[in-house]
């Protein structure tokens, strides 16, 4: 009798610890590079500081809102699976050919040319990797079983540790290196670490569970706008043939979708549902002629969180603040701790990082349950307003910064070092953590609250989609950023001297500050009127009950 041995099931931590490993190297070397590319840029590149910061903006742009590429090719081709092994071997070649540009055997210009294709290049595949690892990891595990289940409630831990981990081993150790060693050597470092990742996730392919392309949630969204516009004369009395309710088409490869009941916002959409007489002869519908009630309702859930999404984009240009001139304040304070050591500017972004892991808990264990009683809701208090109270916090981020931007200035006067822009100012770069520890604390209300609302209101075979609105909200704030310096610096060149020169001393960062903590308030005004007229998907599986 022959021996059939069954081969071991696929998924599961055994295959889950591999995915990890990515993107703990992943995290690594993206902070690695992006902590300290405003140094780079100001101290060897020799920018501007306005032209440094804004390049640092364009390029957190492009790696945020490529990810919208990423999820798009994930969802409808290629699979979370082949995505993330093309996507991190890119991101894997941005950073070789950033290490070379970083050596003295090249010119100068040719290392500038090489230097910005590079990072574009691991801009891409930062956007490739970051919308499909976290739930490829997270297709490992079964939900069927209870076991799986509770694994993958313990994976989510370990996640966010390992990403917390590797970003706060790259900020303090790379960023040194970088600084008091070399770059060539400080940018090498997460580069072998992405390899030896990227070897270590190819080594654990054969244990993976792959799921299979579903179909694009754009496509989805596409379907009812172009089948509406289409319609846009029909009414359901005139086609005489009623409405379409079937979801058969729009489930697809055996998913299940949530029911949506009819509602009256955007009508302009059912249009897309009405079947007129060429829909009718049709052997077999046409996703872009005739679309389900359901699938519209899924498109108006998306289509009510836009207010809400654009209201975030103001607490995403302070967010922009920490990886520029938060940096570059640091760079001219007394930085010393002891004789000889001395704290690398960059590596004050682990703050916020550290201010979130020690309030979490906090948050959790006693506001929660303080909140719950008052409130009466499970989560103590809505997401929307989590996500205020996140805006609200990020103005007095700002606001903070620009006081103590001014204390900076007033000692650099009276010791007379104005003139003087690679003078250490005597002011300990202390006073710079409680605008690190207050951004933390607007990281913790508005990103999570964020991400809660987006995968919480979004249908559920959109949620990639929720996913990307909001990283996608972090790249738009930091090319607004950009915008708004180009702006400050065009009007105050034209009253006299612009606000932000290279001499810091000379600038009126302060001013700037005041200025981005003025549009802040105007957006929480607007986005308080936004929160009180959203209307929340009350078939989810968690529902807010309160605004």
């Amino acid at each position: 009798m022959e021996n059939h041995q069954l081969s071991p099931p696929k998924g599961g931590w055994k295959s889950a610890i591999f995915i990890i490993f990515v993107e703990m190297a992943e995290r690594f070397a993206y902070y690695g590079i992006a902590g300290n590319m405003m140094m780079y840029l100001t101290k060897v590149m020799e920018e501007p500081v306005a032209t440094a910061a804004k390049n640092v903006n364009s390029w957190n742009g492009v790696s945020s809102l490529a990810l919208f590429i990423g999820a798009f090719f994930a969802d409808s081709f290629l699979g979370r699976f082949n995505t993330t092994l093309i996507s991190s071997s890119v991101f894997l070649m941005g950073l070789m050919l950033l290490t070379i540009s970083t050596t003295t055997t090249i010119p100068q210009h040719a290392r500038t040319a090489l230097f910005f294709s590079a990072l574009y290049i691991t801009a891409l595949g930062e956007g490739g990797h970051k919308p499909c690892v976290q739930t490829f990891a997270a297709d490992q595990f079964d939900e069927n079983t209870p076991e799986q289940r509770k694994a993958k409630s313990s994976f989510f831990n370990w996640w966010y540790l390992g990403i917390v981990v590797g970003a706060t081993i790259a900020v303090l150790v790379v960023v040194y290196v970088e600084d008091n060693i070399s770059w060539t050597v400080g940018f090498a470092i997460p580069t072998l670490a992405v390899g030896l990742a990227l070897s270590i996730f190819i080594l654990g392919s054969s244990t993976y569970r792959k799921e299979r392309p579903v179909g694009s949630p754009f496509t989805s969204v596409a379907q009812v706008v172009v089948s509406a516009i289409r319609k846009r004369h029909l009414t359901e009395m005139s086609s005489g043939r009623g409405l379409y309710y079937s979801d058969d088409d729009v489930a697809g490869h055996g998913l299940q979708v949530l029911k949506l009941a009819p509602t009256n916002h955007f009508r302009c959409l059912d249009k897309a549902t009405v079947i007129d007489d060429r829909d009718s002869m049709m052997k077999s519908r046409n996703g872009w002629r005739l679309c389900s009630v359901n699938q519209v309702e899924e498109v108006k859930l998306i289509l009510r969180l836009i207010p809400i999404w654009v209201c975030t984009f103001a607490y995403a240009i302070i967010v922009a603040q920490v990886h520029t001139f938060f940096i570059k304040q640091a760079s001219t304070m007394n930085r010393s701790i002891g004789p000889k050591f001395q704290i690398p500017p960059a590596s004050l972004q682990v703050i916020p990082g550290i201010a979130i892991l020690l309030c979490l808990p906090i948050y959790d264990k006693f506001l929660v349950p303080t909140f719950r009683n008052l409130t009466k809701i499970p989560s103590g208090i809505t997401s929307v307003q989590r996500i205020g109270i996140g805006i609200g916090l990020s103005i007095l981020t700002i606001a903070t910064a620009a006081i103590v931007e001014s204390m900076r200035l007033n000692v650099a006067s009276k010791h007379g070092l104005i003139d003087d822009p690679k003078a250490t100012i005597p002011i300990s770069v202390g006073w710079l953590v409680p605008q690190f520890v207050i951004m933390g604390l607007s990281d913790m209300f508005a990103y999570v609250g964020m991400q809660e609302l987006f995968y919480d209101q979004m249908p559920e075979d959109m949620r990639s989609m929720g996913s990307a609105l909001t990283n996608g909200a972090l790249g738009i704030g930091a090319f607004m950023s950009t915008a708004i310096i180009s702006a400050v610096q065009g009007i105050t060149s034209k009253w006299g001297n612009p606000w932000l020169v290279n001499n810091l001393n000379l600038a009126h960062l302060h001013q700037f500050y005041w200025v981005l903590a003025g549009f802040c308030a105007l957006d929480l005004v607007l986005y308080v009127f936004a929160a009180r007229c959203f209307v929340w998907n009350r078939t989810a599986h968690t529902v807010d009950p309160l605004v």
